[in-house]
């Protein structure tokens, strides 16, 4: 029987025997024949026709479990006469001398009894597959070299089947649906339906799965095998026309041998026999017997393969090409294997510890080519921490929520001594304000820790594809780099403690945005005045609101003139306040301020904190404010007299928008002032301001006496002092705790990462350990060498195609 397509078809055998011995899967998508049908439905017996040889399973139920790929390969028959006297001759079943099969799983060993062949698949199927009856992906490779075959490239799948025997899974069906479809799906393969002449076609389940990948019939050949089976009286000619379900490749009916020739080991060569004779004296087929039959169908599978590799040869091209490619950057990603000699292997270790270094710095500068869009990483990370980290704890921090007004009272009172306080003591501003500066230390330390928390993750994210060959030179780098930043972290740390220990040594009350006593005796005043206010506003509104119920309950309703009453009363009510709460300041101001206006004000309170000779004066003024309110806080010793204006040196923190300086709050006409009391005027009067500032807190857990009326207004203006003084602290520290981590941890570290690598790890004692690859890398690599090789073979097998 003569051979058609050998170059070609030869080539794709060669390639599916490259690419299968080497990789284990059809990767190219070469061309192929997949034979899909439902169970029983002659699949198995057409194989065996095509190859003229009794060497597949039978069985009740699924007998073909794992996808069979068969090659059939024309070789030149023997010129010599075959032995009758061979053992294997009158068998049926046996092939002559130049007739045998081997299997892939089987290197070097060729099976010229096709029983054992048959034999040989059972044993396969269950040692993979199981004895279950269920399905299993891995292929089993069988070539079979005859001189009555014709070149072909045939997979066998597992039949289709609808209920589950035995002890198949309950999903055989799903998966054996899914294992057609993987192998049809290919564009390169040639979908041989297989289907029953005694069933209606509509209910073949191998048209209906080819249709769904191939919908129009461009890459379906349709076999319609037990023609002879029909009922009398039919026949199959108008589906074998094309007229019931039109294929491109068309119809070809077959008759196989039935269950009783298999049984009687009938001859292929008679069953073939049959078969065309069958079609020769059918009175419905014998005008097309010559498109029917075995051989026919041999011959069109052949010419139709052919064809077809001849067609998508370029796509396979260009398909080898992009694999090449492909693999070769990879093979590039694990580097050169191929190093010796010192000079060559320190050249290597120099490289990768420069590509670590840079891949450090790049991932702290941002510039890194490896940016993750998942998370903030490396320098972003850093500024996160600094701006929103360590920026968001130092404004969590009140600096006077740890500070009752009994604790400032007490210390108010040990500074002072065995001597009664004239003045609001320094000292106890002193002593209050320099434990709440500690309180930024915790996370102003917290900081350095999540700042070197980061540069360790960049380092240990450093590593390269090519790195990671040698895992001991990797996490030597690693070793080196954390060393390096554990070092930097004790100067970085004590420097943050060093800030706030500077901070804590000399209070700078002179500050520009230091709020002041003046400024702060204002913001006092003016808040316990709208505390009053608003009290007695709620008071009188409550009291309004029993009298309506009252008459609300007596009347039964309420007109809008006593609601419209009840209003205008309310704003007279807050009006009178108003003008008592002025009225006493009027009162208690001084002739002298009356007369110079504000301006003399803030001169006479900042005249306080001014070096002036005038800052005291036991003259006249003196004797006029003895018992005025400001000399009674300040002291009683001397007068404020008017002094120069120093209202430009009471700046207002930025981070206080409501803590208005004394000079800001004269500027507001409108906001209520703070006036010097005059001689007569009582400093009961003044205290009204503060009358209600005793309250539960202030009220003594130990028996002690509740806070008088000045203590409770000192520890109200120490606390304003404390939160002015903690503002510009907290200020200055968020300012200069990242300066200072940048400088001693980040960017020294920059600067010395490689110098430090070097200087450790270039021996030439520690070459080989270093350079000691992952047995893992080693084996990838090897197999994407070989991978690259069985690429280039398969582009020189196709390249000899003209």
């Amino acid at each position: 029987m003569a051979a058609l397509g050998d170059d070609l078809l030869g080539v794709v055998n060669k390639l599916q025997d490259l690419v299968f011995n080497t990789i284990g899967n059809d990767s190219l998508d070469l061309p192929q024949i997949v034979v899909v049908g439902s169970q029983s439905a002659g699949k198995s017996s057409v194989l065996e026709n095509i190859v003229g040889r009794d060497f597949l399973p039978r069985g009740s139920g699924i007998v073909t479990r794992r996808p069979l790929i068969l090659q059939l390969i024309n070789v030149p028959a023997d010129d010599e006469t075959e032995d009758v006297t061979h053992p294997s001759y009158r068998n049926p079943n046996a092939a002559g001398r130049n007739e045998w099969a081997e299997f892939h799983h089987i290197p070097n060993r060729r099976f010229t009894d096709f029983g054992d062949v048959k034999r040989e698949i059972e044993n396969e199927t269950a040692r993979v597959a199981g004895t279950n009856k269920g399905i299993n992906r891995q292929p089993i490779n069988l070539k079979i070299f005859s001189p009555h075959v014709l070149n072909l490239t045939l997979v066998d799948l597992p039949g289709l089947t609808k209920v589950p025997i035995g002890d198949q899974p309950t999903d055989i069906e799903k998966q054996t649906r899914n294992l057609i479809s993987e192998y049809i799906a290919k564009p390169n393969s040639i979908v041989l339906a297989v289907s029953p002449a005694n069933v209606d076609i509509v209910n073949s389940e191998a048209l209906k799965l080819a249709r769904h990948v191939d919908p129009m019939g461009r890459r379906t050949i349709g076999v319609l095998t037990k023609v002879d089976l029909m009922d009398h009286g039919t026949n199959a000619l108008d589906i074998l026309s094309g007229r019931v379900y039109p294929l491109k490749l068309g119809w070809i009916g077959v008759v196989n041998r039935s269950q009783q020739d298999i049984q009687g080991n009938k001859p292929m060569e008679e069953a073939l026999k049959s078969e065309s004779d069958f079609f020769r004296h059918h009175p419905a087929y014998r005008n097309i017997s010559t498109r029917c039959g075995t051989q026919f169908l041999a011959r069109t599978l052949n010419t139709t393969l052919m064809a077809h590799i001849r067609e998508r040869l370029p796509d396979i091209k260009a398909r080898l090409n992009t694999l090449m490619g492909q693999t070769q950057q990879e093979l590039a990603s694990y580097g050169d294997m191929h190093f010796s000699g010192k000079e060559h292997r320190g050249s290597l270790i120099l490289q990768l510890m420069t590509r670590f270094a840079s891949s450090f710095i790049a991932s702290i500068d941002g510039t890194s080519t490896e940016i993750s869009t998942k998370e903030l990483c490396g320098g972003a990370r850093i500024y996160y921490i600094f701006n929103s980290v360590f920026g968001s704890s130092l404004e969590s921090i009140d600096p006077t929520s740890n500070l009752t007004a009994l604790d400032i009272r007490t210390a108010i009172r040990n500074s002072t001594g065995p001597r009664p306080s004239l003045f609001v003591p320094e000292m106890a501003f002193d002593l209050l304000v320099k434990p709440q500066i500690k309180l930024l230390e915790p996370p102003s330390q917290r900081c350095v820790e999540l700042v070197y928390e980061e540069l360790i993750k960049i380092c240990h994210t450093c590593g390269s594809t090519e790195l990671s060959r040698f895992p001991r030179m990797q996490a030597k780098l690693i070793e080196v780099v954390s060393d390096l930043l554990r070092e930097r972290l004790g100067p970085a740390s004590n420097y943050v403690e060093s800030l706030i220990s500077i901070q804590r040594a000399y209070i700078n009350t002179n500050h520009p945005n230091f709020l002041g006593a003046a400024a702060a005796m204002s913001h006092v005043v003016s808040n316990k005045q709208e505390r009053e206010r608003k009290r007695l506003i709620q008071e009188e509104r409550e009291r309004r609101e029993r009298r309506r119920l009252k008459e609300h309950g007596a009347n039964g309703t309420e007109t809008p003139a006593e609601g419209e009453e009840e209003g205008t009363a309310l704003e007279k009510s807050d009006n009178v306040h108003a003008r008592k709460m002025t009225g006493k300041s009027a009162r208690s101001m001084s002739p002298a301020v009356r007369d110079n206006g504000p301006g003399s004000i803030a001169s006479a309170l900042n005249g306080a904190r001014s070096n002036s000779p005038s800052r005291f004066n036991g003259g006249q003024g003196a004797g006029n404010a003895k018992e005025s309110f400001l000399n009674y806080f300040f002291g009683k010793d001397g007068a404020i007299v008017p002094g120069p204006s120093h209202s430009g040196n009471i700046g207002r923190h930025v981070n206080q928008p409501m803590e208005p300086t004394f000079s800001q709050s004269m500027r507001r006409p409108e906001e209520k002032q703070v006036r010097a009391p005059t001689q007569s005027t009582r400093v009961d009067d003044d205290m009204d301001y503060v009358s209600n500032v005793k309250g539960t807190e202030l009220q003594s857990n130990d028996g002690e006496p509740a806070m008088t009326d000045r203590e409770a207004m000192e520890a109200e203006l120490i606390r304003a002092l404390i939160s002015s003084y903690f503002n510009i602290v907290r200020e200055s520290i968020a300012d200069q705790v990242p300066k200072a981590i940048m400088h001693l941890l980040v960017n020294h570290c920059k600067d010395v990462v490689q110098n430090r690598l070097v200087s450790e790890l270039y021996k030439e004692t520690m070459f080989e350990e270093l350079l000691y690859e992952d047995d893992a890398v080693k084996k990838e690599r090897e197999k994407c060498e070989r991978l690259l090789q069985t690429y280039r073979e398969a582009a020189k097998i196709i390249g000899e195609v003209v």
